[in-house]
């Protein structure tokens, strides 16, 4: 411990604010900020008064306190999105300023730093008061983005109020607006979208760093679902603004990550290139951005064998090559169900909940639909929960088909360990996908007490790979959606995992001749209920 003398803090100066945003614009801010928020440093520095007489207090700190103290957090990243008034997006038709609002939300489960407001392109037909309002916002943001805008008043305004912001992207909108990133402008051969082919960058020479992003966010946005929206903004947060510690996944950290692979996977580098599917999926992987979870993984899912494998395990898993950490997400927070059937949720209730179907048919569950682009979107899934031969043992195994970049259908099968967490309904997942591990914390969220449906949420990473990912799958019996009757409670189910309806991926069950299914000999299923026994619907 040290002593340290420092002055007291300086008193809290009022900061002036903006006339408050009109009807037409929708914030996600909210009026206190949570604790973590992250506020800009003033631009101007805090003079004492002719009057005030300098003081001076003890103070005793720790250096780790004194650290934490000169630790400087990033400033909070403005982002104003402009919508079309009426416009539809391509998500289920959902109107584009919700898509938008949405997305601002789960960039906070990114970052509370990440402020998103969000406006119609009506603001032209407003008053002066909601045009000056729209000024202000511009003034500091980060980031623009324009979706959808074909009005020619509004592109008009837009392109005389926009030339200090640093980035601007502009999809689906008239061909006239400008598009710049990291300041430099970004010209495209395609009209409506800058990010469909791009021709020239002015100002600065095309780096492959700014290809690289170009060539990321276009892919991306092309998918059309809520997970690669945001990631298109974060993308751009992370390449020009500030990093993004989820997109921390670097292809290479140079010579010392070949060092490492030649080091301790010699044998094994020199095996996968040998082998066809082996190298495909490294070509393939190169041309994806190694921070796109969607690209990767359908490469991977499309030439997995056991070279890939045994060159994943060595060069990721066993040596981390590439020096990678990612963390499980935290948010959002999902409360597991509380009852099942009138009674309070157990360890083994929750288990046989898993197991479902198991028995009565030939798997627990099928997915109707999923939340995530990269996992949940293969068709003909299978679940397969079962108790394992040892005490205690629990097993998830998913059995899905791929339709593989060469065109091919192929049946894929993964063999996940589950343990029971604390709170009974979460359990923690782990398992080893082609040679990495990847560790998930699931929640039930809700089942239908005629086992009719299910709805389960994760949060996930591949800590060696980089990866870290959420998502959610619907499930039934038979791969079908729920009744009607049930659309509230599977709205409210979602609503607790800050999902949308028209996020979810629709799941193709209609070709899944001969899954390879079957679970080991010795098995055992439920514990204290099952999913045909209907007595307690009597009661």
């Amino acid at each position: 411990m040290s002593l340290v003398l420092e002055p007291p803090p300086p008193p809290l100066s009022k900061s002036k604010t903006g006339a408050p945003l009109k009807r037409c614009f929708t914030s996600i801010r909210t009026a206190l900020p949570p604790p973590n928020h992250r506020f800009r440093a003033s631009r101007f520095p805090l003079h004492p008064t002719s009057s005030s007489r300098p003081t001076v207090t003890v103070v005793l700190k720790t250096e780790k306190e004194k650290n934490a103290v000169t630790e400087q957090k990033d400033p909070p990243v403005r982002i104003v999105a402009v919508v079309g008034q009426g416009s539809v997006s391509p998500l289920k038709c959902t109107p584009w300023e919700e898509v938008m609002m949405h997305t601002a939300k789960r960039l906070k489960w990114v970052d509370e730093g990440y402020d998103m407001v969000v406006v119609t392109d009506n603001f032209h037909q407003s008053n002066y008061q909601t045009a000056m309002d729209l000024q202000k916002e511009l003034a500091c943001a980060d980031i623009l983005l324009v979706v959808a805008v074909t009005n020619q008043d509004s592109v008009k305004w837009i392109g005389t109020n926009s030339g200090n912001i640093p980035n601007v992207i502009c999809f689906e909108s008239d061909p006239g607006l400008v598009n710049k990133l990291g300041g430099s402008y970004v010209h495209s051969e395609m009209k409506g979208s800058i990010f469909d082919k791009v021709v020239g960058i002015s100002q600065l020479k095309k780096t492959d760093e700014t290809k690289e992003v170009v060539q990321t966010v276009s892919e991306a946005w092309d998918r059309c679902n809520s997970d690669d929206i945001r990631f298109c903004l974060l993308v751009i947060i992370n390449a020009y603004i500030q990093p993004v510690p989820t997109l921390k996944n670097l292809r290479s950290k140079g010579f010392s990550t070949l060092n490492c692979m030649v080091k301790n996977c010699g044998p094994q580098i020199l095996d996968c290139l040998m082998d066809p599917n082996c190298r495909k999926a490294l070509q393939c992987l190169n041309k994806c951005s190694p921070v796109d979870q969607v690209c990767n993984y359908r490469c991977i899912a499309s030439f997995e064998s056991p070279k890939l494998e045994a060159f994943s395990l060595c060069v990721l898993q066993k040596n981390n090559c590439l020096d990678l950490d990612a963390k499980i997400p935290e948010k959002p927070y999902v409360q597991p169900m509380l009852k099942f059937r009138g009674k309070d949720l157990c360890h083994e209730t929750a288990e046989d909940l898993f197991v479902g179907w198991m028995g009565s048919l030939d798997w627990s569950w099928r997915v109707v639909a999923g939340q995530n682009p990269a996992y949940d979107q293969f068709p003909c899934q299978y679940q397969l929960f079962y108790r394992g031969k040892a005490k205690g043992s629990f097993w998830y195994e998913p059995v899905f088909q791929v339709k593989t970049l060469e065109g091919e259908l192929v049946w894929r099968r993964r063999k996940y360990r589950v343990k029971r967490a604390n709170v009974p309904g979460t359990f923690y997942f782990s398992v080893l996908d082609n040679g990495v591990v990847s560790k998930e914390y699931w929640t039930i969220v809700d089942v239908s007490e005629d086992f009719s449906w299910g709805l389960f949420h994760y949060h996930g990473a591949a800590r060696v790979a980089g990866q870290s990912y959420t998502g959610a799958v619907l499930v039934s019996p038979d791969g079908t959606y729920p009744k009607q009757t049930q659309s509230n409670r599977l709205s409210s189910a979602l609503e607790k995992c800050g999902i949308k309806e028209w996020e979810l991926y629709t799941v193709d069950n209609c070709a899944c001749q001969d899954p390879p299914l079957g679970i080991p000999e010795g098995s055992s299923l439920h514990s204290m209920l099952d999913a045909k026994d209907q007595s307690w619907s009597s009661v």
